[in-house]
Order: structure tokens, then C-alpha cells, then sequence
């Protein structure tokens, strides 16, 4: 019996709605640009000309929109008037304890000196804070001449120490190339690197005890190949000490399972063994959607943190690095830096010390947070506005909003 083409014209045509359907929901992106919106006349899109933050933010209620939008986030991104320089080329200015923190190898320097000219040009030209960069192998005198040259600021060169850097004699060698190996068969990645692994153990317990780094409060890190996008005409360091704030980020999302199996089950011991490091109204609801039984993979992602070094210097967090160190996680699994700092952070700080900064334009490949709304023209922003990974369905974002829209 012939099947009238009718009916599979219908069948196509059905299969790649519901296709557009899935698509609209799962990505901003693809919802941005084929919203009806884009095909409407000028006349009939919305009736304010310059409200265009309806066409980016399918949550209404996300960071990003007015603030009226928000009233149960109000205070949480506000830029605090103490923190905006009546004088941006006032020498004698407020400032806070602050540097900006670099890990890098010599081999790193034209792409990182993409990313600090970057930083030069949208802020630290009228702030003049110091940057500190650290290598686990001296910097040699080009790497030295280059970045220098780039900055009025004080920069200082350190050797971190073979015992911070190295992998531990006690690790079981065997059991931890085990382990390589099988991430390598799973094609994990940075899951056959050692050195990977030296890093993020380095950034997880060791950075901020760094000789250089003794008298400075506070940290911006950078790295090479990022992009900033917006001028920043504030200080986001004295945002966080007027503010009591302890991290800052602009990106999050969730992390490889593969990467952290037993993670969680390091951090429920840790719990149970120091109830007292853990306050009341922590973020833990960015971490977890059982009160704590399971981990939802959530994290910063730290290659972006502003943060208070006192913080990871407490007796809390450090005690919380130490157990996690001698749990092996770092080598037997492939523990990274930014589960391990955004766990610290939601665990001993209030969630209220935990900071958004929306109006930092930023980029480290494939990911990208763009300012949305005024907060885009205020920057002077040169980000694409619907190229925004926030709200897609990989972004942990959401679970951060999340945690205030009780109060």
C-alpha cells in the first residue's frame, strides 16, 4: 500500500519542531536567535527601545535584569559607593591589600600577555595594584622584560617550592597510574597529566602561603589566553572587604563525574569530623539539592576568582585541604582546584560572602560570561550579548540565584 507523501512531509515536519522545542529550551543561545522576536518589525518587538534584557534572559529573575526584577538579590551585586574612586587618578586613593596572581611557565608569556594588557586596559591602569607571578622553574629575564613592560605596577617573580609542587612520595605510583591510565581509555580530560595534577593541588592548598604573598589580603587570578570585555570603573577589591565578601566569580558549571567519584565522600567525612568549621546559612544549597547527601557537581570555575587569601589561610579551610591531601584524591582521581575552592567557600562561608560579578565581562575557552542589559553599556562592553553562558543548561549559575530566592 502506497503512503501518501503527505504524511511524510507531516512526520519531517513534526520531527524538527520538536527538535526547535528542545533546542529553545536547553540553549539560550538558539532560543536568542530564533526567537520570534528576531523576525518581528522594529515596531513590534518591545516598547522600550532600550530595554533589550528581555531578549537575553529567558529566567526572569536572573542576575542581570533590573533590579527591580531581583528584589531577592538586592545588595548582592550593587557596587557599594565606597568602592568607586571620586578620583580614579588619585595616587593617595583608597586601596585595599591586593595583587593580581599568576601561574605560569616562561613558555606561557605572549598569552599571557594577551590577558594582562587586557586587564592593564580595563582596569588596573588608574588602580595600580602589584601582580605576583610564580612558576615551580625561575622566570627567565625575557619573560621578566615583557610583562614588566606592561604595567606601572610592582611585579614580583617567585619559585615555588619542590614539596608544594611535586607529587608526594607517599602516593602509591602504581595505584595512581592505574588510575591515568583509565581516565586515558575514558579520553578524560588533562586525565593522563601529572603535572595538571600538580597544579590544581598547588592552587588548592599551597598558593596562598606563598612567601610573596604574605602581606596581601586579597587576590584576582589570572591566566593566560582569557579575555576581559568591559572597563571596570570600580575597585572589585574593596567590594570585598567593604562587603566582608570571600570569592568572587562570574562563571559556573558543572564538573566531569569521572574527574571527582569519591569527592563527596571526602567532604561528608571532613563534615562529620568538624561539624563546628560548618555555619549556619552556608552555601550549601549550591552544592547539593539533598541538604548535603550528594554532591550536583556544581562549581566555580576557577581560572576567574577574586578572593580573600585569609580565607584559605583559616584554620577551617585548612585544615579541610590537609584532609582532602592525604585522601590522594589529587593523584588517584584527577581533583581540580575550582570543586575544591568552591566547595571550601559554600562550606565555611556565608552564602552571602559569596559574590557574582555580573558586570565583569569575561572569557576562558569555550566558556564566556557577558554583562547583560546597562551593566553591557556601562562597561563599554565588546563581548556579544547573546553569547552568554549563564543561563545554558551546563551553567551552574542558576543553582547561585537559587540560594537567595527565599528571602
Amino acid at each position: 500500500m502506497m503512503v501518501p507523501k503527505w504524511r511524510y512531509l507531516a512526520a519531517a515536519a513534526g520531527m524538527l519542531f520538536g527538535l526547535h522545542l528542545l533546542l529553545s529550551v536547553t540553549s539560550t543561545t538558539y532560543s536568542h536567535h530564533t526567537s520570534i522576536t528576531k523576525i518581528l518589525p522594529n515596531g513590534a518587538k518591545s516598547s522600550n527601545p532600550t530595554d533589550d534584557s528581555s531578549l537575553y534572559h529567558p529566567n526572569a529573575g536572573a542576575p542581570g535584569w533590573a533590579s527591580e526584577h531581583t528584589p531577592w538579590l538586592e545588595g548582592s551585586m550593587v557596587v557599594p559607593p565606597s568602592s568607586i574612586p571620586k578620583n580614579h587618578t588619585d595616587p593617595n586613593r583608597r586601596k585595599a591589600k591586593a595583587v593580581f596572581v599568576v601561574l605560569a611557565r616562561n613558555s606561557d608569556l605572549w598569552a599571557l600577555t594577551d590577558s594582562m594588557k587586557q586587564m592593564e586596559d580595563r582596569f588596573n591602569h588608574w588602580a595600580g595594584y602589584d601582580w605576583v607571578f610564580l612558576n615551580d622553574e625561575p622566570f627567565d629575564d625575557v619573560f621578566k622584560k615583557f610583562t614588566q613592560s606592561l604595567t606601572n605596577s610592582k611585579c614580583s617573580y617567585g619559585l615555588i617550592e619542590p614539596h608544594e609542587w611535586h607529587q608526594p612520595d607517599w602516593i602509591d605510583e602504581e595505584r595512581a597510574t592505574a588510575a591515568r591510565e583509565e581516565m586515558i581509555r575514558k579520553k578524560v580530560i588533562y586525565g593522563h597529566s601529572v603535572p595538571y595534577r600538580n597544579m590544581c593541588r598547588y592552587n588548592s592548598g599551597f598558593f596562598f602561603r606563598h612567601p610573596l604573598l604574605a602581606d596581601y589580603e586579597y587576590y584576582w587570578r589570572v591566566e593566560p589566553s582569557v579575555k576581559f570585555f568591559c572597563d571596570i570603573a570600580y575597585d572589585p577589591f574593596l567590594v570585598m572587604q567593604d562587603q566582608g565578601k570571600v570569592y568572587g566569580f562570574t562563571i559556573s558549571l558543572f564538573e566531569y563525574i569521572e574527574t571527582i567519584p569519591s569527592l563527596w565522600d571526602s567532604v561528608k567525612d571532613f563534615i562529620k569530623k568538624y561539624p563546628e568549621y560548618i555555619p549556619e546559612g552556608n552555601g550549601m544549597k549550591f552544592l547539593s539539592d539533598d541538604g548535603g547527601e550528594t554532591y550536583n557537581r556544581c562549581h566555580f570555575w576557577s581560572n576567574f576568582e577574586i578572593g580573600d587569601l585569609n580565607f584559605w589561610r583559616s584554620e577551617a579551610y585548612m585544615k579541610f585541604f590537609e584532609h582532602l591531601d592525604e585522601a590522594g584524591g589529587f593523584y588517584y582521581e584527577r581533583w581540580g582546584d575550582a570543586p575544591v575552592h568552591s566547595i571550601g567557600a559554600a562550606l565555611f562561608a556565608k552564602k552571602e560572602q559569596i559574590h557574582f560579578f555580573e558586570d565583569i565581562g569575561y572569557r576562558h575557552e569555550p566558556f564566556q560570561h557577558c554583562p547583560q542589559g546597562e551593566a553591557h553599556s556601562r562597561g563599554k562592553c565588546w563581548c556579544d550579548v547573546s553569547n552568554n553562558f549563564d543561563w545554558e543548561w551546563y551553567s551552574c549559575t542558576n543553582k547561585y540565584v537559587d540560594m537567595f530566592k527565599d528571602e
